[in-house]
């Protein structure tokens, strides 16, 4: 485990055990969320490419345009 991780449980057990509670609900979820996301972000890898070849192809053709901020 790395040593920062070893620090935050060491103070985390100091805590109360709710709050243990939530502090370690909330590292459970935001963990179920990153892979979630991760998961999402490879299923969409071939969406994304095709898009972006699209995107391209109407650019080529002159079907675009500048944005001006």
């Amino acid at each position: 485990m790395a040593s920062l991780l070893k620090r935050a449980f060491t103070e985390a057990s100091k805590l109360s055990k709710q709050e243990q509670d939530s502090l370690a609900m909330w590292i459970l979820e935001e963990i179920a969320s990153e892979r979630r996301w991760e998961k999402t972000f490879a299923d969409s890898a071939n969406i994304l490419a095709h898009l972006a070849d699209e995107a391209l192809a109407e650019h080529r053709q002159g079907q675009t345009h500048h944005l001006t901020l």
